[in-house]
C-alpha cells in the first residue's frame, strides 16, 4: 500500500495520533490537504524512520519530534519505574545512570519519580510522551523538558495540544521497550505502568534488569516478582558493568 508521508501527517492531526484511526484513514484513502507544521516529524516512509520502531506489532505511523532526531541511532537503556518511588529509589537511579551514560543513551517516559530523575542524571536522554509534543505532563517536569527538547530529544505519537489521557500511557510504553537494548526496572509496584513497560519488552526479547526491593516493603514488590521469574538481579552497582 501507497502511503502519502503528507496525508500521514493530516491523519494524525485529524485523528489526535490515534494509531487505529490513523490506519483505517490510510486504508479508507481519506482525503487529506498538505500542510506547513511547526515541529518536526518523521513518518513510517521515511528513511529515517528508525528500525527499533519496525520490530513493533504496532509501529508508529508517525513521531513528531523536539531535539536531536540523530540520538534514535544509538544503543539505548530504559530506565523505568513508580512515579510515587522510595528516596532509596532515587538514589539507586543516580547510581545507575551515572555507571552507564557513557555508554547508552538514557530512555524513559518524561514522568514524574524515576523517570525524571534519569532523565535528569543523563547526558544524553530520549523522553517518550504519552501527550502532545508540545504538552508538559506533569507540569513539575517544565525545566527538564525545556533542558530536553534542546539538549537531548522528545518525542510523541501525539501532535500538538493533545492532552495526556490515561490510555496514551500504557501505549508509548511500546516506543520505550523499542527503543531499550536492555531495560532496567528501579522499583515497581506489582501492578503498574512499568509492568506494561516489562512485558512489551519481553515481546522484543529485550533483556530485563532488577533491583531487589526490601521484604517490607509491600507497596514496591514488583522487582522482586520479576527477578523470581528469571529478570537479572542487579545486587551491586558493579552488576551494572554486565548491562
Amino acid at each position: 500500500m501507497k502511503i502519502n508521508r503528507e496525508a500521514i501527517l493530516w491523519y494524525a492531526i485529524q485523528y489526535d495520533g490515534d494509531w487505529k484511526k490513523i490506519g483505517n484513514a490510510i486504508k479508507a484513502h481519506e482525503n487529506y490537504s498538505i500542510i506547513h507544521y511547526p515541529y518536526a516529524y518523521i513518518t513510517i516512509m521515511d528513511d529515517a524512520y528508525p528500525d527499533a520502531f519496525k520490530r513493533l506489532r504496532y509501529p508508529p505511523w508517525i513521531i513528531f519530534y523536539q531535539g536531536d532526531i540523530n540520538l534514535l541511532k544509538e544503543k539505548g537503556v530504559g530506565i523505568v519505574g513508580a512515579r510515587n518511588c522510595s528516596t532509596q529509589a532515587l538514589q539507586n537511579t543516580d547510581r545507575i545512570v551515572q555507571r552507564i551514560q557513557s555508554k547508552y543513551v538514557i530512555v524513559s517516559g518524561l514522568a514524574k519519580g524515576i523517570d525524571a530523575r534519569a532523565h535528569q542524571n543523563a547526558t544524553k536522554t530520549i523522553g517518550v510522551l504519552g501527550c502532545g509534543i508540545n504538552v508538559i505532563y506533569p507540569k513539575e517536569n517544565t525545566y527538564l523538558f525545556e533542558r530536553m527538547k534542546n539538549n537531548g530529544l522528545i518525542i510523541s505519537e501525539y501532535p500538538m495540544h493533545v492532552k495526556p489521557l490515561a490510555y496514551h500511557f500504557p501505549w508509548r510504553n511500546r516506543l520505550i521497550a523499542a527503543l531499550s537494548d536492555s531495560l532496567v526496572v528501579i522499583e515497581a509496584a506489582y501492578k503498574s505502568g512499568t509492568m506494561i513497560t516489562v512485558n512489551e519488552c519481553l515481546e522484543l526479547s529485550v533483556p530485563i534488569y532488577c533491583v531487589p526491593t526490601a521484604f517490607q516493603d509491600e507497596k514496591h514488590q514488583g522487582c522482586n516478582y520479576l527477578i523470581s521469574n528469571g529478570a537479572n538481579i542487579l545486587v551491586d552497582i558493579k552488576d551494572v558493568d554486565d548491562i
